[in-house]
């Protein structure tokens, strides 16, 4: 069997869980079938799981003279085609978010495999998608909804993606299954190593809060900044976040930051790059607590890799995350009242950020508490997310596609 993998993401261009899915996914099938995979980039070679990887360019600049949010649609799209550029030989073709189902839908048409789709968000609940699109997110959802349509199988990433796709789209409930993310706990593991906290000047001996995640509206980063007002003082954090979605929310997020150390919280660093995954597991072993404020969240990947560094997590219960965070055993869920409609923000944002910090506090200010669910989280990410259990569930989704 052969499967050709389409995914906007694949390392060294990786900034999302999708990108990191699509990485181990990938690896761990290589040792089932043949696996291909074609990305949005420069590579072009053979891992050392034996997949094959071939990128594509992205923003040739064809639609330069177009609007710059229609554009990166547009541009999408035009990647899309150049993934097929290449013969598919494939027996099934499997894409990784809106980025990559056009090609998808393509590959299903021209050269009659089935397609598998993986369900890591849905455009119904990303409203703020407009902003950084413009109309281009109606090409996005048409797209969305095609590939969804056209789908032989369904894979959704947790129980809660499954639901949302019953609640928003007319699909077969038997055509979906819920398989989940993983995480490889022989790379994300504790580690005493401190060179990355010495780069970024952060104090190994005092109480770590740590955020990882992209600047946009989904991961919630300004509500965690608002919190630090209510967070005991003498804990730092560490806010490791990178590529703005757009001006918009990067100004926002640069307000918020300035306001709160105008208001005397000193202990705000603010890592504004992508850092590596060396230096990601480091701080998440140093770390007393991490926290994810995301306001949707398909599955949350990012909870696994501090979980399985032995960390304590804070995240708002919302999607996935309830499947993968025990409340009072790994950490704490933070009940999130949204609206379900344009801005998709928290009713009351103040009381969503007191709430997270109280949550916070309990564990900055009980040590050995924390440390215990730092204990029972890395003992669940061993135990129930790995990679090889993921990917053999994977293979038998396809092999009931081929009989």
């Amino acid at each position: 069997m052969k499967v050709l993998l389409l995914t906007r993401e694949y390392p060294p261009h990786v900034y999302g869980g999708a990108g990191v899915h699509v990485e181990y996914l990938s690896g761990e099938l290589a040792k089932l079938m043949h696996v291909e995979v074609r990305s949005f980039g420069d590579q072009d070679a053979v891992s050392s799981d034996g997949v094959r990887i071939k990128g594509y360019p992205f923003g040739k600049g064809s639609f330069a003279h177009v609007d710059k949010k229609l554009s990166g649609a547009l541009d999408t799209f035009e990647t899309n085609l150049q993934t097929l550029s290449d013969q598919v030989d494939a027996d099934l073709v499997h894409v990784h978010t809106w980025y990559a189902h056009l090609g998808g839908i393509l590959a299903k048409t021209l050269y009659g495999i089935p397609l598998v789709h993986t369900v890591h968000s849905l455009e119904p609940l990303r409203p703020w998608k407009r902003e950084q699109l413009g109309c281009g997110y109606d090409m996005s959802s048409w797209v969305e909804r095609t590939s969804l349509s056209m789908a032989d199988a369904v894979i959704a990433v947790s129980q809660g993606t499954k639901a949302d796709i019953l609640e928003h789209f007319d699909i077969n409930p038997a055509k979906i299954t819920v398989i989940y993310n993983g995480i490889n706990v022989d790379q994300y593991h504790p580690t005493d190593e401190t060179a990355a906290l010495e780069k970024f000047g952060i104090d190994p001996d005092k109480p770590m809060v740590l955020f990882v995640g992209r600047i946009t509206r989904q991961k919630g980063i300004v509500h965690l900044v608002n919190a630090i007002h209510y967070i005991n003082p003498d804990a730092q954090v560490v806010l490791c976040a990178g590529a703005p979605d757009t001006p918009e929310v990067l100004a926002e997020m640069k307000a918020a930051v300035k306001r709160v150390r105008q208001e005397g919280f000193k202990n705000v660093v603010w890592i504004q790059e992508m850092v590596s995954k060396e230096e990601a597991i480091q701080l998440y072993s140093h770390a007393t607590v991490f926290c994810c404020p995301s306001i949707y969240e398909p599955f949350g990947i990012i909870n696994l890799e501090a979980m399985a560094c032995r960390t304590a997590v804070v995240a708002s219960a919302v999607g996935g995350i309830k499947e993968v965070v025990i409340d009072g055993v790994t950490g704490y869920l933070v009940p999130l009242e949204q609206l379900h409609v344009a801005p998709f923000e928290p009713v009351n944002p103040d009381v969503f950020s007191r709430d997270l910090a109280a949550a916070i506090n309990k564990l900055l200010d009980n040590p050995e508490l924390a440390a215990s669910m730092a204990e029972a989280g890395q003992q669940r990410a061993r135990e129930v997310f790995s990679w090889s259990s993921i990917a053999q569930q994977t293979k038998r989704l396809y092999d009931s596609l081929l009989k």
